[in-house]
This record gives C-alpha cells, structure tokens and sequence, in this order.
C-alpha cells in the first residue's frame, strides 16, 4: 500500500483533548477503509502566517498513515466537512523517517549545535 503524510489544522479555540480527539477519529476513519496509522504526532497551537477563517492560530497534528488510495480520499472529504478543521494536507511519500519530525525535535539541537556558547 503506498504511504502518505497528512497534516490536520483544527480551530485555535479548541482544547488540547479535543484536538487531540481529532486526530484518534480520523486515524480511525483510516481504519475502517483497510489503512493503518504507523504513527501520529499533536505538534501543539502553532501561529499561523495568514488568516484562516478568521483565525491567527491553529492546532497541528501530523499523521503518518499506510492505506489505500480510497480510504486516504474518504478520510480528506469527512476532514474537508468537519466544522473543527481549517485545512488538510495530504503528501504521498517513499517511505517514513524513522524518530520523531523536525516539528518535535528540540529547537536547541538542531540551532546550537555548530554554534559556540552566549557571550
């Protein structure tokens, strides 16, 4: 089965569980249409750069999932018509990186490292 990288924006004024609930309903949603999730990351409320919907701010979630080309579509449509998500983006990929994303690695490893200590 090929595998896809999906990123879901949910509104800024949801809590973190519901969010969070978010990303358990459509991983289920994947299930249910013969696909898996390998894996799933809550990167947390993130500024955004422009307006969406009138929002500055946004709850990001990331999934890598290994499922049909149907069940990926069905699950875009259900997110394209949830009140709570902002936008959805879905990219097929070769295979997944193993650890965590840049998004959850530590800011201070990947910036300070070939740097010197503060003055």
């Amino acid at each position: 089965m090929p595998l896809y990288e999906h990123v879901l924006i949910a509104r800024q004024d949801l809590s973190n569980a519901q969010a969070e609930s978010l990303v358990e309903h459509f991983s289920t949603i994947l299930a249910d249409n013969g696909g898996k999730v390998v894996d799933s990351e809550y990167w947390g409320v993130k500024t955004m750069a422009y307006k969406i919907n009138k929002n500055r701010k946004g709850h990001y979630a990331f999934l890598k999932s290994d499922a049909p080309s149907p069940a990926v579509q069905e699950m875009e449509r259900l997110a394209r018509l949830h009140d709570d998500v902002m936008r959805v983006l879905t990219i097929k990929v070769e295979k997944h990186e193993d650890g965590p994303s840049v998004q959850m690695q530590k800011r201070d490893e990947r910036e300070r490292g070939d740097r010197g200590p503060r003055r």
